[in-house]
């Protein structure tokens, strides 16, 4: 073969993929056109990347190897018996991918930033404002990514078709394979004079403040999505969309359950039996709860709709106050006396501490699970 495609990377017959792309590369960053734009070492750069074309395919290279033209140098492109793979592919797969050159603009990634809340912000919604570091257009270039009063050129490799295309020989005959351009990167034009400020990228990075609303509602893993305010894709592309994750804090006297709020208030003994009314500040404001007579400890009152909004509909869910009656543990003589005259009042010297049908002893409930009588 009259081209020895090692010796135009400079590698040995034994070199790995991974050393043939390194060598690849480093002869593409020098005789790159946009580097040097010398017709000799553009030919040159052409040789280089056909080189690189066998050696990377492992069916080229074994055919290299043992002395085949994995190039299709007798073939060429012309010819009524080439096979073009990419159609081969889409008439029978539904299409070989894109053909032509691709456009430098694309659509930006979309983020994601948690934040944490307070509950209180859950439940009545708020305002928020965030500073956030992204990309956006360059204001120099505006996106072009090209220097002042300079335009993207003609790649000399693909001519502006963004690929070009090799002929290799198969079963099926001469098999026309078609791969973006290295030079241009499937571009079809090679950007020679890049911004300044962007180095072609089109965009650049800076901290920009968003505000944006906390509806009512939001709970923990919640996502809010504001379009538009994501990075900026490349070549001055649309913004991709920012998404708020929320992540809300404990709060100090209420606990949320779905779209219900719990606290609890502790009372004394005393105070359950004679019936008190508690003051509490609720995010609606200061409410006065009723505990009556007789309250015992475990009990629950309900304040319908004063829980957390709904997040898409209508309706709140309910605020439940949990009533804990306090035993007191330490009395002096004085107290002690008055509990024993009290409990001589009500009969209660000496409780036997009976266990009804609502709340059977623990033997009970054993002889009732081994169905005992």
């Amino acid at each position: 073969m009259a081209t020895d495609y090692y010796q135009t990377l400079g590698v040995s017959r034994e070199a790995s993929a991974d050393e043939i792309k390194k060598a690849y590369r480093k002869l593409a960053r020098e005789l790159h056109p946009d580097i040097n734009p010398d017709p000799a070492t553009q030919e040159k750069f052409k040789e280089v990347t056909a080189a690189y074309e066998v050696l990377s395919d492992p069916e080229k290279r074994q055919m290299f190897d043992l002395g085949g033209d994995p190039m299709g140098q007798n073939g060429g492109f012309g010819g009524g018996a080439g096979f073009d793979f990419g159609d081969f592919m889409g008439a029978f797969f539904g299409g070989g991918g894109q053909r032509g050159p691709r456009s430098r603009i694309r659509r930006g990634q979309d983020s994601l930033i948690r934040i944490e809340i307070d509950l209180q912000e859950a439940v009545e919604g708020a305002e928020r404002e965030i500073a956030v570091d992204t990309a956006v257009a360059c204001p120099t270039c505006r996106g072009a990514g090209t220097a002042a009063g300079t335009e993207p050129t003609t790649c000399s490799m693909c001519r502006g078709r963004g690929e070009t295309q090799t002929v290799t020989k198969s079963f099926l005959g001469q098999v026309m394979t078609t791969r973006p351009c290295a030079a241009c990167q499937g571009y079809g034009t090679v950007i020679q004079n890049p911004c300044h400020e962007c180095s072609s990228d089109g965009r650049v990075r800076t901290r920009r403040t968003i505000k944006f609303e906390i509806p009512a509602g939001v709970e923990t893993g919640t996502r809010i999505q504001l379009s538009g305010q994501g990075e900026v894709g490349l070549g001055g592309g649309p913004a991709g969309d920012l998404f708020i994750e929320i992540v809300e804090r404990q709060h100090s006297v209420f606990h949320r359950r779905g779209h219900n709020l719990h606290c609890t208030i502790t009372v004394p003994m005393t105070a359950a039996a004679l019936g008190v009314t508690v003051p509490l500040t609720t995010f609606a404001g200061p409410v006065d709860v009723v505990i009556a007579p007789g309250t015992q400890s475990g009990a629950v009152i309900r304040r319908r709709g004063e829980g957390v909004p709904h997040l898409r509909g209508g309706g709140r869910g309910d605020l439940n106050i949990h009533i804990e009656v306090v035993t007191p543990t330490k009395l002096d003589s004085k107290q002690e006396e008055l509990l024993r005259q009290l409990a001589a009042l009500r009969g209660e010297e000496n409780p036997s501490g009976e266990v009804g049908e609502d709340n059977p002893g623990l033997f009970t409930r054993l002889r009732d699970a081994f169905g005992g009588r």
